[in-house]
């Protein structure tokens, strides 16, 4: 089962008026599809590497996100990576990215598309 964040979380409770509200989180999410863990040929997103998405009232963001293993080569690269591709998206404010590894990421988490991807359905 996917746990990957929904847009539908993501609009709960907001100040933002809900049609731009909905557009930066599809742009978020859009963006967030652009960055890939190098050793798997899948997006992030649909990986379930992404835990918590925020949009706060200021339009910054608060990602939470993990990694598919606490000692990936990619660790201290990879925050900067997905703050860099969300920064890029029209009236995000600022990008704060912190790593958890609590709960532990799992295959169950990835989408059905990223398990296609690297040959698991």
């Amino acid at each position: 089962m996917n746990e990957t964040v929904g847009r539908d979380e993501i609009l709960a409770s907001s100040a933002i008026p809900p049609e731009e509200l909905a557009r930066l989180t599809d742009d978020i999410v859009s963006a967030l599809k652009t960055v890939y863990d190098p050793e798997i040929p899948a997006d992030i997103y649909e990986l379930g590497l992404i835990y918590r998405i925020d949009i706060e009232d200021d339009r910054s963001v608060k990602i939470d996100m993990t990694l598919t293993a606490p000692g990936c080569p990619v660790a201290g690269e990879m925050p900067g990576w997905v703050e860099n591709a969300v920064g890029t998206v029209e009236g995000v404010s600022g990008v704060d990215v912190k790593m958890v590894f609590d709960p532990p990421w799992t295959p169950d988490r990835m989408s059905e598309e990223a398990q296609v991807a690297v040959g698991w359905y």
